[in-house]
């Protein structure tokens, strides 16, 4: 059967999963560490401590990982990469081509911190297997059924504002949970879903019959939500406050790495420390993160015109208890609502979609 190669590439790892034609996950393999004090990890077994000092090292080692695991190179039929941004014109999973990745390029600007690492990833896929075929999933494919006044910033029509867009992101997340929600809860699709994605990156969808109607994160996933280390909702004026005190970078680097659980508790993003801790501040992060969860459900609900269900994914909605019963208390007064917790299956839809379009027939 086919094999497919799903990837997930960052500035310092690469994280991979092959899954067979019927879609059973056979292999998870990670290159960590580039470009610092590298490592390779193959299944459950113990890191392999490697000198990865660029992305196509670290394919290099994953492949040769995939030797030692049974794995040819040969035996797979497709390489099929997640990548955060679209831009305007690429919505739904593709082959990459010449000009599927001068596009991918072309948004970089728009997902600084992930294109140009999911571009490193492709080429050097492309260099090492030039015939094996690649595919691109983007995660703000799902929210391009959003409407204009949802999608549109009241900015005036200026070149320099035409890609300042409402995008959103976890886009494959929600799309798969959608997909598989019947398979997964037994129960058919709520006509009005509110969908929670909480892990370090936080989101909420507002999916009324199988399509997003409305999302959180905006032009780029700093915005919406109290997260690990971003910042999520904060006025477009403290912004350049704080590109006027601390200059562009440093502000940079407070908003994404500094801020969210991280920079309210003064200790960690991890929610699980947290909620071991018995600090206020820690506490604080935690009520915060609640807080505006709920606060922004009532637009998700509103955008909508009501909830007929609610469903939790993500490390944190998948594991927190606590926080999925804050949650729900919060949203008491909506009525009682079902909920659900579904597992994120991100890699299985990306390889799901890679072989549909593989396996179609090409156009006459």
């Amino acid at each position: 059967m086919a094999l497919v190669l799903v990837v997930n590439a960052g500035s310092s790892s690469i994280k991979a999963a092959v899954f067979d034609g019927a879609l059973s996950e056979t292999l998870r393999i990670e290159a960590q560490g580039i470009g610092q004090t590298g490592a390779l990890r193959v299944g459950s077994a113990p890191r392999q401590p490697l000198a990865l000092p660029d992305h196509r090292t670290a394919f290099t080692a994953i492949l040769a990982g995939l030797r030692d695991a049974g794995i040819a190179t040969s035996d797979l039929s497709i390489a099929a990469h997640r990548v955060v941004h679209g831009g305007p014109d690429l919505t739904e999973t593709t082959e990459v081509t010449p000009a599927v990745r001068a596009a991918i390029a072309a948004a970089q600007p728009l997902a600084p911190l992930h294109n140009p690492h999911h571009l490193s990833a492709i080429d050097a896929l492309a260099a090492l297997m030039p015939e094996l075929p690649q595919f691109a999933a983007f995660d703000t494919g799902f929210h391009r059924t959003n409407p204009d006044v949802a999608r549109r910033y009241a900015l005036p029509e200026k070149p320099e504002t035409a890609a300042l867009s409402r995008y959103g992101f976890h886009g494959i997340s929600y799309e798969s949970l959608a997909r598989n929600f019947t398979a997964q809860t037994g129960a058919p699709l709520p006509d009005r879903l509110l969908a929670l994605h909480l892990g370090n990156g936080v989101s909420l969808c507002a999916i009324r019959e199988g399509r997003s109607v409305a999302t959180t994160m905006g032009f780029s996933p700093l915005g919406g939500l109290t997260m690990g280390t971003r910042a999520g909702e904060i006025d477009a004026g403290a912004v350049l406050h704080l590109v006027g005190d601390l200059g562009l970078e440093a502000a940079q680097r407070l908003l994404h790495h500094e801020s969210g659980l991280l920079g309210l508790s003064g200790q960690t993003a991890d929610m699980r420390q947290l909620a071991e801790s018995d600090s206020e501040a820690a506490r604080f992060a935690r009520a915060h993160f609640c807080y505006w969860i709920t606060r922004q459900a009532g637009s998700m609900i509103a955008a909508m015109g009501g909830i007929d269900g609610i469903a939790f994914t993500g490390g944190i909605g998948e594991n927190d208890s606590a926080v999925r019963e804050k949650v729900l208390a919060n949203l008491r007064w909506a009525g009682n609502i079902p909920s659900w917790v579904i597992p994120a299956a991100e890699e299985k839809h990306i390889a799901r979609q890679a072989l549909a379009l593989l396996k179609a027939p090409a156009p006459s």
